[in-house]
């Protein structure tokens, strides 16, 4: 049976990588946690299969995001996943950006819904962990609820344990990735009326869900919500979530004590020749808020890229707050 994951933060290209995760949970450590698409080429042909597979114990759970066509590579990677010792095994049915169209997989997929009925089964039959699809409301050409509602009935049919609907059609032509993140609107009545349609399949809500508030109110017709853009850009709303949504204790780490364990972590990532810049980065929206995040981000943003940056730079930040008694501390 799918593990109840509450609350999940969207796979994103570029943001979720193995730095994010380990900072997100500085913040939560029960929110389920996903990878960067990762496509099935990369892992199999790939020289360095670490360099998107390799991820810290600390950033359980999480889930491994493929992106794929082919139903032998897609049940290879689930395996290579499972013995990597991920959570659970995604397949992207989602990204509407040209280069996943032109590989067949992504969004595109919503058009052959018995296709992804067969990479479901491939992909199952290789693993014993969970097979869930991330997924739209429909593309432009295939955007009623009778599609939407076939779609989920084959992927249902071959054994999907839970399904992530991102609650707008993907425009495949003429909008760029971000466009479609915003630009068709969110139609949240078909994500209700499939887990009406199938009471017994998993079913967690993407788009446009900005707050732990919001979250709570879609519990009563969906099992699970996905954040994605509002967990980058302020990732401290989830500090509550723990406590919230699992009954459990959350970390309860105040913004500075986070600082300070992510000094220890670059510090690390020093001796994996990694530069501050690609850690901090993730931690620009830390403050979002708070009367001191301009300083926050005008420092990291003017220091964390200088040649002689390393993990110092925490010390830097902390004491210039001091200096000018910014609201950061």
């Amino acid at each position: 049976m799918t593990p109840n994951y509450r609350l999940s933060v969207a796979p994103m290209m570029d943001w979720t990588d193995r730095h994010y995760r380990y900072f997100m949970r500085l913040i939560t450590k029960k929110t389920l946690l996903y990878t960067e698409m990762v496509t099935t080429g990369a892992i199999l042909r790939g020289k360095n299969r670490d360099r998107y597979l390799k991820f810290s114990h600390e950033e359980f759970p999480l889930a491994l995001q493929l992106g794929g066509d082919d139903p032998n590579d897609l049940a290879e990677c689930a395996k290579i996943g499972e013995d990597y010792g991920y959570s659970e095994i995604n397949l992207n049915v989602g990204c509407p950006s040209d280069r996943v169209q032109n590989g067949s997989f992504g969004a595109c997929l919503m058009k052959e819904p018995d296709k992804v009925a067969r990479l479901v089964s491939a992909m199952k039959s290789s693993t014993a962990l969970p097979i869930t699809v991330k997924h739209r409301i429909g593309v432009n050409g295939k955007e009623s609820l009778e599609d939407l509602l076939h779609f989920v009935k084959s992927i249902r049919s071959a054994g999907v344990d839970r399904i992530i609907i991102h609650a707008r059609i993907a425009i495949l032509e003429g909008l760029s990735p971000a466009e479609n993140r915003t630009v068709p609107p969110l139609r949240y009545n078909d994500v209700y009326a499939v887990k009406d349609e199938f009471p017994e399949l998993s079913v967690t809500i993407n788009g446009g869900i900005k707050s732990l508030e919001d979250s709570g109110k879609e519990f009563s017709r969906v099992d699970g919500v996905m954040i994605g853009r509002a967990a980058y850009e302020n990732p401290y709303l989830f500090a509550d979530a723990d406590s919230l949504f699992w009954d459990t204790p959350s970390p309860g780490l105040s913004r500075l004590e986070i600082l300070e364990r992510l000094k220890d972590y670059l510090r690390e990532m020093e001796k994996e020749k990694i530069r501050p810049h690609s850690i901090l980065r993730h931690t620009l929206g830390l403050y979002h808020g708070n009367p001191g995040a301009k300083v926050y981000r005008r420092f990291l943003s003017e220091n964390m890229h200088k040649p002689n940056a390393n993990y110092t730079i925490i010390d830097e930040l902390i004491g210039k707050a001091k200096e000018h008694q910014s609201h950061i501390l």
